[in-house]
């Protein structure tokens, strides 16, 4: 009777010291469970992220291939066509700017320009900005044109690009027999409100541009004005390509306009009288 008593006592000793291994056993497994489960879930969460920032930065890659390729092919193709501008300045004192676009697109492709990342195609395009110096000769071409950014916000965003250099016009020889002194001589117009001893001064010779009607609203003058119809060659609406000064105010139909032209007259400093020189050319 004892000996049984002993042997079931052992037994339920036995089976009551296995109870906290057994719990214990079963807390570690669900601890084990739960960070395989955190884990997984983590790897789950920076796949999620993860995938669509790589995507972002392939898209953005891309992005910027695209626009070096652009400014490359419109730099290239503006300087091509700044030669050929170069050239019908000589003949005519006027910088067409619709001509400087019109071949700008010609020589990289409309269907290429529409299909890129410039907003609005070719109509995106401007070059009203250029124009020729009339003291210096030289040619200074200035092409406006944004670019889509790759972010999907509200109103597709855009970006200014420009590309602008500097050519040389072709302004005949030029007389190198000056010796350097002063002549005395200065150059009047006929308001003759003041007088310049450089004939090729700024105002006096005009820098005018041929550009489009439609996008006088954004053109401004050098001194940062609007442009307003000339009462002498506008009648009514502006035709499809108008005449600009970068000094002017006036925009107008007819190169013939007296006011794009200047009477200039050549004369003895001491015969001006009590006018002043003008600020750009005369000390």
């Amino acid at each position: 009777m004892t000996e049984y008593t002993n042997k079931s006592t052992s037994i339920m000793t036995s089976e009551r010291a296995s109870v906290p291994g057994i719990i214990k056993r079963t807390i570690c497994d669900m601890r084990k469970r739960t960070k395989r489960e955190k884990m997984r879930g983590s790897v789950t969460i920076e796949a999620s992220m993860g995938i669509p920032l790589f995507l972002f930065a392939a898209v953005c890659m891309i992005w910027l291939l695209e626009v070096q390729s652009i400014r490359i092919s419109i730099l290239s193709a503006a300087q091509n066509a700044a030669k050929k501008a170069a050239e019908e300045t000589a003949v005519l004192p006027v910088l067409n700017t619709i001509g400087l676009k019109s071949d700008i697109v010609s020589l990289i492709g409309e269907d290429r320009i529409d299909r890129s990342i410039i907003r609005g195609g070719t109509s995106g395009i401007t070059c009203w900005k250029s124009h020729v110096s009339p003291s210096t000769g030289e040619l200074s071409v200035a092409v406006d044109y944004k670019i889509q950014l790759p972010l999907p916000l509200f109103n597709s965003p855009s970006a200014e690009l420009e590309e602008e250099f500097v050519i040389s016009a072709w302004r005949g020889y030029r007389n190198q027999s000056g010796n350097g002194e002063d002549t005395g001589i200065v150059y009047v117009t006929e308001n003759e409100s003041v007088y310049h001893e450089d004939y090729g001064c700024s105002y006096l010779q005009l820098s005018i541009r041929y550009v489009p009607a439609a996008e006088l609203d954004a053109m401004r003058n050098e001194s940062g004005g609007r442009y307003h119809a000339c009462d002498k060659c506008v009648f009514g609406t502006a035709m499809t390509g108008v005449y600009v000064t970068q000094s002017g105010g006036k925009y107008h139909n007819s190169l013939t306009c007296s006011g794009l032209k200047r009477t200039i007259h050549a004369v003895e400093k001491s015969e001006v009288g009590g006018i002043g020189g003008c600020s750009r050319c005369s000390d």
